[in-house]
């Protein structure tokens, strides 16, 4: 694995800052493994992230915790399918989803991926929240990393620090 830079958010604002940021640097066939405990930023991650690749500021994104995936179409015709895996047992449970007909085509935002199948790891951008200990304003610690240097030559000097 190849950690990309760690870093902490103070707050959501920082969170949406962050995901607004990355959003330009992603395209169709890219995958972004969010792991972290409930109400560590995930989902205030995804609904930033969302809007700013889809670049429409008020676009309502619901968290997919019960229909489990959401789709979302962006100017360009790029779909972005944000999937909460919270609710399922396991790798098996996916195929039912659709998702891998969709990996090479579209941008895939899972929350929960250690409930996907393992060779789906291999192209993931994994971006894991941890609370700060008696952290204020919701701050949050990030680890952006990756099992390839793609990632790490698309990012490094574009997102995070410098």
């Amino acid at each position: 694995m190849v950690e990309i830079f760690h870093t902490t958010l103070s707050g959501e604002a920082a969170t949406e800052s962050f995901a607004a940021a990355l959003a330009p640097l992603i395209k169709p066939g890219d995958l972004l493994a969010l792991s972290g405990d409930l109400g560590t930023g995930k989902t205030t991650f995804a609904r930033a992230f969302i809007r700013a690749f889809c670049r429409v500021s008020d676009l309502e994104v619901p968290s997919p915790t019960f229909t489990l995936v959401q789709i979302y179409s962006a100017a360009d015709g790029t779909d972005v399918y944000h999937s909460d895996l919270y609710r399922l047992k396991g790798p098996d449970d996916i195929e039912d989803l659709g998702l891998d007909d969709e990996r090479e085509t579209t941008v895939l935002l899972v929350e929960w991926p250690d409930r996907m199948p393992a060779d789906w790891w291999r192209n993931a951008l994994k971006i894991a929240f941890t609370h700060v200990p008696d952290g204020a304003d919701a701050s949050r610690n990030l680890e952006v990393s990756a099992d390839n240097v793609d990632w790490q030559e698309r990012l490094v000097g574009r997102i995070g620090p410098q």
